[in-house]
């Protein structure tokens, strides 16, 4: 996300902090800095490089939950020390790219003229008379942390300015209420997971599935079943495939977070919960993917009369799509829960509590 909008921040950066200067900008990737629970390694990092390379500001862009007193942190700045943090998950699942452009020129604006408005105001009103505010940008000034379309309306964002004692920022953005702080960063947590690049390790299964589905269409059972099921129990037979599915595969790969071990408990709830939304959307898509194949070989393979004569009735296509759906849960019950995936550090990769465990336990071996 930081190699996207690289490029073009330093005409943003021109137009909308200050275009009396010149502006550059360098991009460092460094995976394993800090830790969720506390962010003081981050900050470190940032003035360490901020000292070595000689930069004026710098602002480091996470993946991790920044949590304080009990609210999702979205942003923060500090304007002596020229630093700056933001936590990618907090900014939810659309328009990622516009609101990290937004976000990095609001706080470039925090480090850069700190509380003056007058300076802000200046700058504002020459970007508006130079007629080049961004198309992508929303609004003619460097405000849009705290925009009032109606995504913020929704999901506020609160500015808060702290005192400085003990802090090592000057100016924190929150999300604004609870409910608003854990729907955005559960939402941009899975995103971040990407829970598309999982399903490779899903042939495996979808292989093993397929072929036990595939045997079982061979014997008539299944046919009559097909016609006594009802659909509130092919609706619960797949809820409970799907359940077992995501629970074997937490399971099989230690991927749940013990809460009361935890540094934090509410961050570990929030990893759990991510772990079953990304497995949920993986498995999902499985489901579909088996479904599909399932009622093409009904189609494929069972004739209309042997199945009409089982079935008692003419055969239409309701019935092979209930037969391909009633194939599918019984597959995926019987034949992927004894199945192995193809690549375990796949699925591993895609949890944020086995990311953040591999993170300390490298943090760790660092520093000794």
């Amino acid at each position: 996300m930081a190699e996207r909008v690289t490029g073009q921040l330093p005409e943003l950066l021109a137009n909308y902090v200050d275009d009396r200067l010149s502006w550059e900008v360098q991009l460092v990737v460094d995976p394993l800095i800090g830790a969720a629970e506390d962010s003081t390694d981050i900050i470190e990092s940032m003035r360490e490089y901020k000292r070595h390379r000689q930069w004026d500001y710098a602002i480091c862009i996470t993946d991790l939950p920044i949590y304080k007193h009990e609210r999702f942190v979205i942003a923060e700045t500090s304007k002596v020390h020229g630093v700056a943090l933001i936590s990618l998950p907090t900014f939810g699942i659309t328009a990622l790219r516009r609101r990290l452009n937004e976000a990095i020129l609001q706080l470039a604006n925090e480090m850069h003229h700190g509380s003056s408005e007058e300076d802000r105001l200046r700058q504002e009103r020459r970007t508006e008379q130079s007629h080049k505010v961004h198309e992508s940008l929303r609004g003619k000034g460097a405000w849009q942390l705290l925009g009032k379309h109606l995504y913020e309306k929704l999901f506020p964002i609160r500015r808060l300015t702290l005192a400085g004692e003990g802090e090592s920022f000057d100016v924190r953005f929150i999300a604004d209420t609870w409910i608003n702080g854990n729907l955005r960063i559960l939402a941009g947590m899975v995103r971040a997971n990407r829970p598309w690049t999982i399903f490779p390790a899903f042939k495996g299964v979808i292989a093993a599935a397929f072929a036990t589905g595939a045997y079982g269409l061979v014997f008539p059972t299944l046919w009559q079943l097909s016609a006594n099921y009802g659909w509130p129990r092919l609706v619960l037979l797949m809820g409970v495939a799907m359940t077992a599915m995501i629970t074997w595969i937490i399971l099989a790969h230690n991927l749940w977070e013990p809460v009361k071990k935890a540094f934090s408990p509410h961050l570990a709830r929030l990893y759990n919960a991510v772990t079953v939304l990304t497995l949920s959307a993986g498995v999902v898509f499985y489901y579909a993917i088996l479904l599909g194949l399932f009622f093409l070989a009904v189609l494929v393979f069972v004739p209309a009369n042997m199945l009409e004569s089982n079935l008692g009735h003419a055969a239409g296509l309701l019935d092979y799509i209930v037969l391909a759906w009633l194939a599918t849960s019984v597959a995926t019950i019987v034949g992927a829960l004894g199945a192995g995936l193809e690549d375990e550090e796949t699925v591993r990769n895609a949890t944020y509590g086995y990311r953040q465990r591999r993170r300390n336990e490298e943090a760790k071996s660092a520093k000794s």
